[in-house]
């Protein structure tokens, strides 16, 4: 790939917009397909040459180094799997697909085409997920307990998959990443209230090995939540993705005279950096694709991702228990 690599972005919506100003930043020469002629007038507007504006991400395939995928999820794997068959690695946003299914598919391309298929989890790029992770792996919470994830706020739905497969696998993905494990079992409540046949309310119950994370994700409380709480046995951490706030409360409980009590040693207040996580991601997967670096998110941490949204439905459904074995 050379230095200012041909880039076709697949998409633009919301989150398709932010895709191109950053690839834009970083060099590529981005190329746009949608089938939205006003969409495509807008990226025109926004730097892209009108030659390099199409509907169809078919057409000029055999002109690009590399494809970023930002269209509903539904449409993941029919885009994906034609581009890698054409020989361009791919960038898919998550969910990687909707089905795991589906996503096993994908992986069996990608290993046949020997193309880089990177999966948008742009959790595991934000400064505060660094300042966690390096805060753990210096063994400061001591012996993981538990943790809580909350991902919420008052905002349209999504219509291609239920809040579960957009919001809460955010945190599915990172605690398998901060924990260096995968889920192991699933326990779900999920809510369809708005009556569109997709989930808008779930809390689950993702289980690490021997640590339980809890999470929430709907589209009704005021406000935008964008937390997590992880608890270990000297402290813990108290993140916000969403005000780039990280602390550190360490404390334990010690026992006197057969009571416990709650030992509070202070609070500190961890350093992040301002670095925007989908420049960091989307500048990993330009060197990934050159042979520079490996795949930070792989294919198979997509899978893994989605088989826990799949076993939560299961488990919403039969309302018990659903171990990852029981849907592969």
């Amino acid at each position: 790939m050379t230095e200012s690599p041909n880039v076709l972005l697949v998409g633009l919506g919301r989150w398709g917009e932010k895709h191109l100003r950053v690839l834009r930043e970083l060099g590529a020469t981005v190329w746009v397909a949608d089938v939205s002629a006003s969409r495509r007038a807008w990226a025109v507007q926004h730097g892209v040459g009108a030659a390099r504006a199409v509907d169809d991400y078919h057409s000029v395939l055999d002109r690009v180094d590399a494809v970023d995928i930002v269209t509903p999820a539904d449409s993941h794997l029919a885009i994906a799997e034609t581009c890698l068959r054409a020989g361009r690695p791919c960038f898919v946003e998550k969910p990687l697909t909707v089905s795991a299914a589906d996503g096993r598919r994908l992986a069996t391309v990608a290993q046949a085409t020997g193309r880089v298929l990177q999966v948008g989890h742009i959790f595991r790029f934000h400064p505060v997920t660094a300042a966690i992770r390096t805060a753990l792996m210096a063994g400061r919470l001591g012996r993981r307990r538990f943790a809580t994830g909350r991902f919420a706020g008052f905002k349209r739905p999504r219509t291609d998959v239920g809040v579960t497969h957009t919001d809460a696998i955010h945190y599915f993905d990172l605690f398998a990443y901060l924990f260096d494990h995968p889920a192991t079992r699933v326990s779900a409540v999920q809510r369809d209230y708005l009556g569109r046949g997709l989930d808008d309310m779930s809390v689950t119950m993702v289980e690490y090995g021997n640590v339980p994370a809890l999470i929430e994700a709907n589209y009704f409380v005021p406000g935008s939540w964008r937390e997590c709480v992880i608890v270990g046995e000297r402290g813990s951490l108290v993140a916000d993705f969403g005000s780039g706030a990280v602390a550190l409360y360490e404390g334990e409980f010690r026992q006197r005279a057969g009571a416990w009590e709650a030992v509070d040693l202070g609070k500190e207040t961890l350093t992040t950096t301002t670095d925007e996580p989908l420049r960091l991601e989307l500048s990993a997967f330009i060197d990934a694709c050159a042979g520079k670096a490996p795949v930070p998110v792989t294919v198979a941490d997509g899978v893994r991702a989605v088989e826990v949204v799949e076993a939560a439905e299961r488990a919403a459904r039969l309302g018990r228990a659903v171990t990852i074995d029981e849907i592969r």
